[in-house]
Order: C-alpha cells, then sequence, then structure tokens
C-alpha cells in the first residue's frame, strides 16, 4: 500500500548571513588553525635554542612507504581546499567572476602575478637571508620528500594549493566578510596581513614581517586591480620557485645560495 508523500515545509525567507560568525568558523578549519599552531611551534623553537641552528621542513615526507607516501600527500593536499570551496560556496553565486578568480583575462592575471611575484620575492629572499643570520628565523628546507619520482609534481601541486588557499580565504573571503561587518578597509588590511604573518610565525620573526608585508601589498593590489588571478599566480611563482627552483639551483650551482 502507497501512502500519501510526505509534506516538507518551505521556509519562506533564508536565514540572514552572519559574516563574523562564517569568518571564523572557516578560519578555525584552516589557516586560523594553522596560526594558533604556528605560535605553538615559534614559542617551543625558542626554548630549544637559536633560531638559525634548527630547521623547519616544508613538506615534510609523509610516510617512509613510497606508495603510502604519495598517497598521504596528495591527500594532505586535496584536505586543505575544502575550507577553500566552503568559502566560495558561501559568498554565493557567481563568486569567481566577481572575486576575479575566472577565466576572463588570463593575460593581465599571468603579467600582473609574475611583476608582482618579482617584487615580492627579491626582497623577500634578502629578508630571509638576514634574518637567519640574525638569528631571528630559523632554516627553511622546502622540501622533505627526498629524490622520488613523484616529488615535483607533488611540490608543484603544493604550491598550488597555498595559493589557493591563502589568497582565496585571507584576501578575498576575510575582505568580503570584514566589509560586511562594516570594518574600515586599514582595518581590513592589517588584520589580513597579521593573519599572514601569524601562520608563518613557525619560521621565526623573519617569516612574520615578511609575509604581513606581503599581505599587505596583496590587499592592496587586490583592491585596485579588482581581481585574485594575479595574486593566485603570484603566489604559487613564488612557492614554485621556493619549493623546487631553490634545491634545484643549489644541485646545479653548489656554492652559489647559502
Amino acid at each position: 500500500m502507497t501512502g500519501r508523500p510526505i509534506a516538507v515545509p518551505v521556509e519562506r525567507s533564508l536565514r540572514p548571513a552572519r559574516p563574523g560568525v562564517e569568518l571564523l568558523l572557516v578560519l578555525g578549519v584552516s589557516l586560523g588553525q594553522s596560526a594558533v599552531y604556528s605560535v605553538l611551534s615559534l614559542a617551543d623553537a625558542l626554548t630549544r635554542g637559536p633560531l638559525n641552528q634548527q630547521t623547519q621542513t616544508l613538506n615534510p615526507q609523509q610516510n617512509d612507504r613510497v606508495v603510502f607516501d604519495l598517497i598521504e600527500q596528495v591527500l594532505a593536499i586535496a584536505f586543505p581546499l575544502v575550507p577553500v570551496a566552503l568559502a566560495l560556496y558561501l559568498m554565493g553565486p557567481g563568486v569567481l567572476r566577481r572575486i576575479g578568480l575566472d577565466a576572463r583575462h588570463p593575460g593581465f592575471d599571468l603579467g600582473g602575478g609574475m611583476l608582482l611575484a618579482a617584487c615580492i620575492g627579491i626582497p623577500g629572499l634578502a629578508l630571509y637571508f638576514g634574518a637567519v643570520a640574525l638569528n631571528l628565523n630559523s632554516n627553511v628546507d622546502t622540501s622533505g620528500i627526498g629524490p622520488q619520482w613523484y616529488a615535483v609534481p607533488v611540490l608543484v601541486l603544493s604550491a598550488l594549493r597555498a595559493a589557493l588557499q591563502e589568497e582565496v580565504i585571507v584576501v578575498a573571503f576575510l575582505v568580503d566578510r570584514l566589509g560586511m561587518k562594516g570594518w574600515r578597509f586599514w582595518a581590513v588590511v592589517l588584520t589580513s596581513a597579521l593573519l599572514r604573518g601569524s601562520y608563518h610565525l613557525y619560521q621565526g620573526f623573519g617569516g612574520f614581517v615578511g609575509n604581513a608585508v606581503m599581505g599587505v601589498v596583496f590587499v592592496l593590489v587586490y583592491r585596485r586591480w579588482g581581481r585574485l588571478g594575479p595574486l593566485v599566480v603570484a603566489h604559487f611563482l613564488l612557492d614554485l620557485v621556493s619549493f623546487v627552483g631553490y634545491d634545484l639551483l643549489k644541485q646545479l650551482a653548489p656554492g652559489l645560495l647559502p
């Protein structure tokens, strides 16, 4: 016997947006959480000895067996992108076009990103070596994967993951939500910059300062150009050079770099 279908009530109006709560929840499962662990990591390092005698490894080996290491590397790239998708979803339909993460201006995004990467990367490298020399920063090993066949593809994907994660959440979503809260623009800029610097504190004080300055520049550029694409390109190029190019240059020209 077939009964009557159950009538599901439909709400007449959606619950009003709560931008502050949404921002805190997204940060709590992504870069805000990273900031807390980064502060803890710095405190631990400071109690162990001089920072420039310690090393922080990015993209570490996940497993001593190749197959499982590869699987875990891919998962470590994929899962952090879930909060990125959540942030984009919360910003509503047409978000990629509104924030400039679509394919309407590929030449502008690529050219602007390359210019931005050059302006940020060269001073950033000098700041890093200076901070290490002054015992304000740990040494950073950009890859702990080793000479595995999948190392370069994983590092490229890791650079892309970092670019999307940081620029979507710390620039586009944060600017959008704090703007909805009525924050003044410079308060938004400083908040974004301090957040970006804080989840790099595991590297030391040089990592904090360099990334905070980068955060200020990126939000100003985002406001000026109205597109997130160049920021993602710039961040991807910076991390690609750090993850892949630095070790490659050391192998090709030993002694050229510290």
